[in-house]
Protein backbone atom coordinates (compact mmCIF):
# COMPACT_ATOMS: atom_id res chain seq x y z
CA UNK A 1 0.00 0.00 0.00
CA UNK A 2 1.23 3.69 0.38
CA UNK A 3 3.94 4.50 3.38
CA UNK A 4 4.37 8.36 3.38
CA UNK A 5 8.14 8.02 3.02
CA UNK A 6 7.94 5.58 0.06
CA UNK A 7 4.85 6.14 -2.09
CA UNK A 8 2.56 3.74 -3.47
CA UNK A 9 4.24 -0.20 -3.28
CA UNK A 10 2.80 -2.39 -5.88
CA UNK A 11 2.13 -6.10 -5.02
CA UNK A 12 5.65 -7.92 -5.68
CA UNK A 13 3.99 -11.68 -4.76
CA UNK A 14 5.87 -11.61 -1.43
CA UNK A 15 3.03 -9.36 0.66
CA UNK A 16 -0.25 -9.87 2.26
CA UNK A 17 -3.52 -10.58 -0.23
CA UNK A 18 -4.95 -7.30 0.88
CA UNK A 19 -8.94 -6.11 0.52
CA UNK A 20 -9.67 -4.64 -2.94
CA UNK A 21 -10.51 -0.69 -3.37
CA UNK A 22 -8.85 2.27 -2.57
CA UNK A 23 -5.51 0.13 -3.95
CA UNK A 24 -7.09 0.19 -7.05
CA UNK A 25 -7.09 3.69 -7.44
CA UNK A 26 -3.67 4.05 -5.72
CA UNK A 27 -2.67 1.46 -8.79
CA UNK A 28 -4.18 3.41 -11.49
CA UNK A 29 -2.69 6.69 -10.30
CA UNK A 30 1.05 5.43 -9.79
CA UNK A 31 0.89 3.59 -12.89
CA UNK A 32 -0.43 6.59 -14.89
CA UNK A 33 1.99 8.51 -13.21
CA UNK A 34 5.03 6.28 -14.69
CA UNK A 35 3.96 7.03 -17.90
CA UNK A 36 3.92 10.40 -17.85
CA UNK A 37 7.53 10.38 -16.51
CA UNK A 38 8.22 8.42 -19.68
CA UNK A 39 6.73 10.59 -21.32
CA UNK A 40 8.60 13.48 -19.62
CA UNK A 41 12.06 11.65 -20.22
CA UNK A 42 11.64 10.13 -23.37
CA UNK A 43 9.46 12.18 -25.12
CA UNK A 44 6.31 11.25 -27.28
CA UNK A 45 8.28 7.93 -28.27
CA UNK A 46 8.60 7.45 -24.40
CA UNK A 47 6.02 5.17 -23.01
CA UNK A 48 7.60 2.60 -24.95
CA UNK A 49 11.09 3.25 -22.96
CA UNK A 50 12.09 2.17 -19.37
CA UNK A 51 13.17 5.80 -17.80
CA UNK A 52 16.37 5.63 -15.60
CA UNK A 53 14.02 5.16 -12.38
CA UNK A 54 12.43 2.12 -13.41
CA UNK A 55 16.00 0.94 -14.52
CA UNK A 56 17.51 1.71 -10.81
CA UNK A 57 14.18 0.28 -9.04
CA UNK A 58 14.00 -2.68 -11.88
CA UNK A 59 11.85 -5.27 -9.11
CA UNK A 60 9.57 -2.30 -8.44
CA UNK A 61 8.57 -1.05 -12.06
CA UNK A 62 8.35 -4.82 -13.05
CA UNK A 63 5.52 -5.73 -10.33
CA UNK A 64 3.93 -2.04 -10.92
CA UNK A 65 3.62 -2.93 -14.40
CA UNK A 66 2.09 -6.48 -13.69
CA UNK A 67 -0.16 -5.44 -11.36
CA UNK A 68 -1.66 -2.68 -13.77
CA UNK A 69 -2.01 -4.99 -16.17
CA UNK A 70 -4.18 -6.98 -13.80
CA UNK A 71 -1.97 -10.00 -13.60
CA UNK A 72 -2.44 -11.55 -10.23
CA UNK A 73 0.42 -11.17 -7.56
CA UNK A 74 0.91 -14.22 -5.56
CA UNK A 75 0.04 -13.84 -2.28
CA UNK A 76 1.16 -14.84 1.85
CA UNK A 77 0.14 -15.32 4.76
CA UNK A 78 1.26 -13.98 8.57
CA UNK A 79 3.30 -17.32 8.74
CA UNK A 80 5.04 -16.91 5.10
CA UNK A 81 2.80 -19.48 3.35
CA UNK A 82 1.67 -19.34 -0.21
CA UNK A 83 -2.25 -18.36 -0.22
CA UNK A 84 -2.51 -17.36 -3.81
CA UNK A 85 -1.50 -18.18 -7.21
CA UNK A 86 0.07 -15.50 -9.45
CA UNK A 87 3.37 -13.76 -10.09
CA UNK A 88 6.16 -12.65 -7.89
CA UNK A 89 8.98 -10.56 -8.74
CA UNK A 90 12.56 -10.42 -7.24
CA UNK A 91 15.63 -8.80 -7.36
CA UNK A 92 17.33 -10.88 -10.65
CA UNK A 93 20.90 -12.50 -10.72
CA UNK A 94 22.59 -9.02 -11.26
CA UNK A 95 22.28 -5.43 -11.55
CA UNK A 96 19.54 -4.02 -13.76
CA UNK A 97 17.61 -7.65 -13.82
CA UNK A 98 14.50 -8.79 -12.12
CA UNK A 99 13.08 -12.06 -12.13
CA UNK A 100 9.39 -13.30 -12.79
CA UNK A 101 8.13 -16.45 -11.34
CA UNK A 102 4.95 -17.98 -11.01
CA UNK A 103 4.01 -19.82 -7.89
CA UNK A 104 1.59 -20.64 -5.71
CA UNK A 105 0.29 -23.06 -2.89
CA UNK A 106 1.77 -26.77 -2.61
CA UNK A 107 -0.71 -28.37 -4.93
CA UNK A 108 -2.09 -25.21 -6.18
CA UNK A 109 -1.02 -25.88 -10.21
CA UNK A 110 1.11 -23.38 -10.26
CA UNK A 111 4.06 -25.16 -12.07
CA UNK A 112 1.43 -26.63 -14.98
CA UNK A 113 0.32 -23.00 -15.58
CA UNK A 114 3.82 -21.20 -15.19
CA UNK A 115 4.75 -20.88 -18.74
CA UNK A 116 1.69 -19.45 -20.24
CA UNK A 117 1.12 -17.25 -17.29
CA UNK A 118 5.23 -16.28 -17.90
CA UNK A 119 4.51 -15.68 -21.33
CA UNK A 120 1.59 -13.40 -20.61
CA UNK A 121 4.07 -11.55 -18.18
CA UNK A 122 6.62 -11.54 -21.10
CA UNK A 123 3.65 -9.99 -23.28
CA UNK A 124 2.97 -6.27 -20.92
CA UNK A 125 6.45 -6.09 -20.47
CA UNK A 126 7.66 -6.44 -23.90
CA UNK A 127 5.17 -3.74 -25.19
CA UNK A 128 6.69 -1.45 -22.44
CA UNK A 129 9.91 -1.98 -23.83
CA UNK A 130 11.38 -4.55 -21.38
CA UNK A 131 13.95 -6.88 -22.86
CA UNK A 132 12.13 -10.85 -21.22
CA UNK A 133 14.30 -13.74 -21.66
CA UNK A 134 11.67 -17.21 -20.46
CA UNK A 135 14.73 -19.80 -18.32
CA UNK A 136 14.19 -22.97 -16.90
CA UNK A 137 15.79 -23.02 -13.42
CA UNK A 138 16.38 -25.37 -10.72
CA UNK A 139 13.74 -28.34 -10.83
CA UNK A 140 13.09 -27.94 -14.62
CA UNK A 141 11.00 -24.45 -13.02
CA UNK A 142 10.45 -21.68 -15.52
CA UNK A 143 11.15 -18.38 -14.56
CA UNK A 144 11.10 -14.91 -16.36
CA UNK A 145 14.38 -12.84 -16.49
CA UNK A 146 13.71 -9.06 -17.15
CA UNK A 147 15.94 -6.37 -17.73
CA UNK A 148 16.31 -2.87 -19.99
CA UNK A 149 17.01 -2.56 -23.45
CA UNK A 150 20.78 -2.08 -24.42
Amino acid sequence: MTDPGRGFEPATGDGAAGPPGRREAELRTAYEGLLQIRRLVGGPAGAGVPAPWEVRQLPRAVALALEAAGITPSALDAEGRRTRTGYRVAAGSGPERAEVTWVGPPGGGAAEEEQGRLTACAAVLEELGWVCLLYRGPRRRRFLEVEPPR
